[in-house]
């Protein structure tokens, strides 16, 4: 889908009788207040409308729409979340505040899962901070992590990433998203550890589709020069995936996008969106919290 597409999601709702009709008569239009981190979480419209059936009756209808722009979806796609899966990650937000005790999450997993995206929903949802461990490495060398790797290479870049999470390590209310190659070195799981790390697991070829879509400049790793994008792609991320597969699983809490997909029912994990990810994200974090505390539901 265009990046530039406006994707634009309305849902009609009925109020019950309840609502005091003559206190709105004269005025079609209205204004409701929503709390302010569901206000920022989606930019919502409204319409207040009055409809007379009698003299008697007065029915009420509230048209609610929700618009995105430019938005991306695990960097692939435009979707504009429900008017339910942003209340869902409200309510789950609050239900595990108490759990989280302002610990930050440490998003990992491979290039192109979508742990930047995901993370801002999360640090929104939550009334966390955001941060990304590359932009931190970044502005502390004043070149892209790409330049990075071709001036002082590799290593370079590990010691800096690993100085920058030793320093989120000492915060507290941070999603915090991590490089690909983040979990190779065991000092960086020493400090992702004093948070809840959480590991988005997605399907190599949904990871190809995506990068190959828009393109390997930034991603070290994996640039070439090759017309041949996504065969090329399909094989260095196959070897990135089979030599970090183990590392990733250390995480504490997986969120496997191909379980949410059959829970909507589709195999398409395409057709996920980061909304739902991050509730699945904080769903799974609840459990692991409650495990930890020693909860036992009866």
């Amino acid at each position: 889908m265009p990046a530039s597409m406006e994707t634009t999601v309305t849902q009609q709702l009925q109020f019950s009788p309840w609502i005091h009709s003559k206190s709105i008569a004269a005025k079609p239009k209205g204004l409701l207040h929503f709390s302010r981190r569901l206000a920022e979480q989606s930019p919502f419209s409204f319409d207040l409308q009055v409809s007379r059936h009698s003299s008697q009756r007065r029915t009420v209808a509230l048209k609610i729409s929700c618009s995105y722009k430019n938005s991306s979806v695990l960097e692939s796609g435009n979707h504009c979340a429900s008017v339910d899966e942003s209340l869902a990650i409200q309510r789950k937000s609050r239900e595990i505040e108490s759990y989280l005790n302002g610990r930050c999450i440490y998003l990992v997993g491979m290039m192109g899962s979508g742990k930047t995206t995901v993370g801002k929903v999360l640090s929104n949802a939550l009334g966390y901070s955001f941060s990304d461990s590359d932009s931190l490495v970044e502005q502390d060398i004043g070149i892209s992590v790409a330049e990075i790797f071709k001036v002082y290479g590799e290593d370079f870049f590990r010691e800096r990433e690993t100085e920058a999470l030793r320093k989120l390590s000492l915060m507290h209310q941070f999603v915090i998203s991590t490089g690909g190659g983040a979990v190779t070195r065991t000092i960086n799981w020493k400090y992702m550890h004093k948070g809840i790390s959480v590991w988005l697991d997605v399907p190599l070829e949904a990871l190809v589709k995506r990068i190959s879509v828009v393109g390997t400049s930034s991603r070290p790793l994996l640039h070439h020069d090759s017309t041949d994008a996504y065969t090329k792609t399909l094989v260095r991320l196959s070897t990135l995936l089979e030599e970090r597969g183990e590392a990733y699983a250390n995480a504490k809490v997986t969120v496997s996008c191909e379980k949410i997909a059959a829970k909507l029912g589709t195999k398409d994990v395409s057709n996920v969106t980061p909304m739902a990810i991050a509730i699945e994200a904080l769903e799974q974090i609840e459990i692991f919290l409650k495990r930890e505390d020693g909860y036992c539901a009866f």
